[in-house]
This record gives C-alpha cells, sequence and structure tokens, in this order.
C-alpha cells in the first residue's frame, strides 16, 4: 500500500479521495504545510508517497500516470507529486523550506515541491497528458471550467491508445495493435501481469517449433499459425505493461530475453524439420542467427555511442532522418525495409506455411542482410559527419560490449600505443579479416588457422588499447561478433564431424545470450557483467582461440569436435544463465519496460 496526502480537505462533490484509493492509495488529509510534513514523517521511508492538492481536477488517468509509473523516482502533474524512496529525502527538504517560509501563500504546494526537487538534483518526470486534463482550479469558474473538459475527453480510450508503443513498423501497427492492445485492457482487467503474458508468449513460440520439427505440411502450416499468435503475444505483454503501468526490472529481463530465444527455437525446429525430409540447412539456421545477432550488435553499439549526442553533432546525424520523417510514406518504408521484428516474424510465418525450411532461410537471410546494410550505411555517413566529442561513458559502454576476454586485454597492455588517438576500428577490422580469410582459405585443423587466431588476439588487443572514441569504432563490437560467430559456423561447417552445425548452433546461441545480456544490463543503468564472468567465459577471443584450438587437435578424430562444441556450449551456457538469473532477480535495476529492438 502506498500513502497520498491530501494537502488539505478536498472540494465537497470530489471524488479525489475514492480516485487515490482506486490507484493503491492509502489516503489521509493534512490541514496544512505543517501537517503535511508531519505525515510525510509518519510514512515508512521504504514506501512510496504522494502529496496531492485538495483542489485537483483531472483524469483518473492523468492521476495514474504521475503516482504509480514505477520507473521514476519522482513524477508530477498539475496538482500533483509523487516520491519513492530514493526521492524521499528531498521531498522532506522540500517540504522542510516550505514549512518555514508558511506564512507565503502557495497556489500549488505540490508542483512548487516539483520545482524544488528539479533544483536540489533529483529529476522529477513530467508524463505527457495529451487531451487529458490535470489542473488546478483557483475559482468556482476555474472549477466548472475543468470538470466540463474532462467530461468531454474518455480517458479510457486515451488510456488503450497509449497503450501502443509509438514508432512501431507497418506490420505490427496496422495488422496486430488494433486488436492485440483490447487483449492488453482484457488480460489487465482479469489481474494478469506482463510477465505472465511474455511466457505464454514463449511456450506458444516453442510448441510453435515443435510443429515445425515434425517435418509435416500440416505441422508447419500449424507452426505459422502459432508463431503469429506468439507474436500477438508479445505485442500484448508491452502494451499491458503501458496500459497497468505495470513495469518491472524482471519483466524488462524476460521481454528482451525471451524474444530471442524464440525466434532460434523455431529456427531450431525449422532445421529440425528440414532434416526429417532429408534436407540438412543447419547452415543456413546458423547463418541466420549469426546475422541477426550481429545486425543487433550494430544498432545497440551505435546507440549507446550516440546517446548523449546533443546540440550540433546530434542535429547533423539526424538531418536526413529529419526530412524524410516529414513524407508519410518514407517513414514506413523505411520501417519496412528494414524487416523489423513484425514484417520478419510474419514473412517466417507464412513462408513456412507454404514453402519449405530451405526458402524461409534464404529468404530471411537476403532480407536482414539488405536491412543491415541499408542501416549501417547510413549509420556509416552519420558518423562520418558527426564532430561533437564521444563521452567517457560511451567509451565505456562500447568497451564493455567487444567482450574482450583475459588474453585482449593482456596484448592491450603489452602493445599499448603513445597518445589517445582511437583505431579501434581499423584493428578490429584488420583482426577480423585476417582471422576470415585463414578459416575460409586453409583447411580444417590446419596449424595455420591456429596462427592466425593469435594474430587476431593481438590485433583485437590493439582494438581496446585505447579508448574507443573514434567516429567509427562503434563498429568494432559486431566486427568482433561477427569473427567469433562466423569463425564457429565455418568450422563446424567444413568439418566431417556429424552433428557438428547443431552443436554449433547451441554455442553461438548460448554466446548471443552472454552478449544481448551484457546489453540489457547496460540499458537498465547497471553497467557491464562483473568482470569474473568475462575471465570464466575467456571473452570473444579467448573463445575464439579454444574452438581453433579444438579444430586443430580434433581433426579425422571423429565426431571428437561435435563433443567439444557440445561441452563448451553447456559450460558456457550454464556459466551466464545462472549468473544472469541470479542478477535479475535480485539486482536493484530501474524498473524498465523493453520498448523492442531497433531493427
Amino acid at each position: 500500500m502506498s500513502t497520498a496526502i491530501l494537502t488539505g480537505p478536498p472540494a465537497p462533490g470530489s471524488s479525489l479521495d475514492g480516485d487515490l484509493r482506486s490507484l493503491g492509495f492509502d489516503v489521509r488529509i493534512a490541514s496544512g504545510t505543517e501537517e503535511t510534513g508531519a505525515l510525510l514523517a509518519d510514512v515508512p521511508a521504504g514506501e512510496r508517497v504522494a502529496l496531492v492538492d485538495p483542489r485537483f481536477v483531472g483524469h483518473l488517468h492523468a492521476l495514474r500516470l504521475a503516482l504509480t509509473d514505477p520507473r521514476f523516482p519522482a513524477a508530477a502533474v498539475p496538482g500533483a507529486l509523487t516520491a519513492q524512496a530514493e526521492a524521499r529525502p528531498a521531498l522532506t527538504r522540500a517540504l522542510d523550506g516550505a514549512s518555514a517560509t508558511a506564512g507565503t501563500p502557495v497556489a500549488d504546494l505540490p508542483g512548487a515541491l516539483a520545482d524544488t526537487l528539479d533544483a536540489d538534483g533529483v529529476a522529477v518526470h513530467r508524463p505527457q497528458l495529451g487531451t487529458l486534463v490535470a489542473t488546478v482550479p483557483t475559482d468556482a469558474e476555474a472549477r466548472h471550467a475543468a470538470r466540463a473538459a474532462v467530461e468531454a475527453v474518455d480517458d479510457e480510450a486515451v488510456r488503450l491508445r497509449s497503450a501502443v508503443k509509438a514508432h512501431d513498423g507497418f506490420f505490427t501497427t496496422f495488422f496486430i495493435s488494433p486488436y492485440s492492445r483490447h487483449i492488453a485492457r482484457w488480460c489487465a482487467r482479469r489481474g494478469l501481469t506482463p510477465n505472465q503474458v511474455t511466457t505464454a508468449s514463449l511456450l506458444t513460440a516453442l510448441v510453435a517449433a515443435g510443429c515445425a520439427a515434425t517435418g509435416e505440411r500440416a505441422g508447419y502450416v500449424a507452426a505459422g499459425v502459432l508463431l503469429l499468435v506468439s507474436f500477438v503475444l508479445d505485442c500484448t505483454d508491452g502494451q499491458l505493461a503501458r496500459y497497468a503501468l505495470k513495469y518491472s526490472t524482471m519483466g524488462a529481463w524476460l521481454d528482451a530475453t525471451f524474444d530471442r530465444a524464440k525466434e532460434y527455437a523455431f529456427y531450431a525446429g525449422l532445421a529440425l524439420g528440414a532434416a526429417r525430409n532429408g534436407d540438412d540447412v543447419w547452415a543456413l539456421a546458423l547463418g541466420a542467427m549469426v546475422l541477426m545477432t550481429c545486425r543487433h550488435v550494430v544498432d545497440f553499439s551505435f546507440n549507446e555511442a550516440n546517446a548523449e549526442s546533443t546540440g550540433a553533432a546530434a542535429k547533423t546525424s539526424l538531418a536526413l532522418s529529419s526530412k524524410l520523417d516529414g513524407v508519410g510514406w518514407t517513414v514506413w518504408a523505411r520501417r519496412m525495409i528494414i524487416l523489423p521484428i513484425g514484417e520478419r516474424w510474419a514473412m517466417i510465418a507464412v513462408l513456412t506455411a507454404v514453402t519449405s525450411p530451405r526458402i524461409v532461410f534464404w529468404a530471411l537471410i537476403a532480407g536482414c542482410a539488405f536491412g543491415a546494410c541499408y542501416t549501417t550505411a547510413g549509420r556509416v555517413l552519420r558518423s562520418l559527419t558527426r564532430k561533437g566529442k564521444r563521452s567517457d561513458r560511451a567509451a565505456r559502454a562500447l568497451f564493455d560490449l567487444t567482450d574482450s576476454g583475459p588474453l585482449a586485454r593482456l596484448a592491450a597492455r603489452l602493445f599499448r600505443r603513445p597518445g589517445d588517438r582511437s583505431l579501434g576500428v581499423a584493428f578490429a577490422a584488420i583482426a577480423t579479416a585476417g582471422l576470415l580469410s585463414a578459416v575460409l582459405a586453409w583447411p580444417f585443423g590446419d596449424r595455420q588457422i591456429v596462427i592466425a587466431a593469435v594474430g587476431y588476439t593481438v590485433f583485437a588487443g590493439l582494438a581496446v588499447a585505447q579508448p574507443l572514441k573514434g567516429a567509427l569504432d562503434w563498429l568494432v563490437p559486431p566486427l568482433f561478433r561477427a569473427a567469433e560467430y562466423t569463425t564457429v559456423l565455418v568450422l563446424a561447417a567444413r568439418s566431417d564431424s556429424l552433428g557438428a552445425l547443431p552443436a554449433a548452433f547451441g554455442l553461438v546461441a548460448a554466446v548471443a545470450y552472454h552478449h544481448y545480456d551484457t546489453v540489457y544490463r547496460i540499458r537498465g543503468g547497471t553497467g557491464a557483467p562483473p568482470a569474473w564472468l568475462v575471465r570464466v567465459t575467456g571473452g570473444h577471443e579467448g573463445r575464439t582461440l579454444l574452438v581453433i584450438v579444438l579444430a586443430a587437435l580434433l581433426a579425422g578424430r571423429g565426431d571428437d569436435f561435435t563433443l567439444a562444441l557440445t561441452v563448451l556450449a553447456v559450460a558456457v551456457a550454464l556459466v551466464v544463465l545462472v549468473e544472469s538469473v541470479r542478477f535479475w532477480v535480485s539486482a536493484g535495476a530501474p524498473a524498465v519496460h523493453d520498448e523492442g529492438e531497433t531493427a
């Protein structure tokens, strides 16, 4: 139970008391500023508290947005202010200051306190109300006008519209959201949580993958239908979180990781189904996973590198996008051609139902490759015209995203260059090109590939020897992802070991989970995974070197390479999953909800 303190007796006929109770607040009434302070002091320190002007007139959803959103330590609308535990000391100080000047009339005490909190360094969130009303009328005429304005707007309709995420793709906007938001409201009214809907989406996708694994046409049709149902539920969980303002740390983690688990499980199901019909498409399945993950790393790295861009730098990088956004049809065209999750899942579902797994994977690879080239090229051009300096925080985030292990860090110390000029992307490109050239050129298990892997480790260290503040240094993490994942793919495909590709699929999936987990920790403001986890898992260069050494040692020894990949996949998966679950269950990360992938 949270506590709401009315800073005076409510006006006759006001529903404010009942509205606050319907939002879960225990309502207390103060007779003035001093008594407000006394009541505030009585509320347990770890509890949310709200201060509301008794003259407040507005929509219930305006109060809900201001007073119940768990993502912000403090939030306010005219006439209402809330503070969670971390903002309570600042609120107490602000109220003490207001009590010291109690002889001075305050038109809106919660609003004045919100301004004081801002001045004290506590960021007060002020939700965009749009057509919703939230005001403190000072006389009968203004009160009558405010009530008329409330009656003129259906706040439930506004609430339902705002449950839909802004900037969704074409397919999601026009084919899913028109009815999924009503499903979200249905779930909210029955007490279902976003996490329960997220779990239902995962289970549905896993059943879809099982249907695809049958290899039968009926199974493929059922798989396509269930995959679309899973996507509807995937949209519903976020809409339910926004509709009911039920954001949580656990929800952010589940929503972020389950999307990848669903998609990659479906790839595996398609590959198993194809194998039942004598068509081995594991290389295509793994290739699709590698491409998709690398593409997401490009998105994540670019966003982290430019998260703090302001002023001229931001204006320069966004000029073209702003011009294109001014033409209506280009907005949808640009969102569709990058094959976002809605369009991608729709394509996979339809092609699964009417074609074969091989066609599904080739279409997926072609579409994602085009989208990746389009977005990456645009970002490269924007980065080259960027004039602002990259912050230390951005450079640190990029370094964490590289997943550089002990060997690369040792090489960075041994070969550290004088000066502070960053050549990270150049060294990363040399490392990646050299390694992949060797893997593709030399026979499986050749000792020359081991030498190339040692060189890769050295150049990977040189890439991170200086802070990643160069214009294109956000490309360093995706280059390393491409090097590691593609090496595993090529070695598994070229080995004579039966089952090497499915084992490689499992290994890349486990490592990709670790990399996605790193991204969402950084997004949540909690930093990268602990250093011991990076050491134990070897970093990207350590794992790559290990797989290449295993290939050299086990070449010509039957299925030993498959066994080695399987053991490595299980070991990595266990370590990263246990640590990830421990962190997200116990972490004090901000209560956020993933707004969906950018591509």
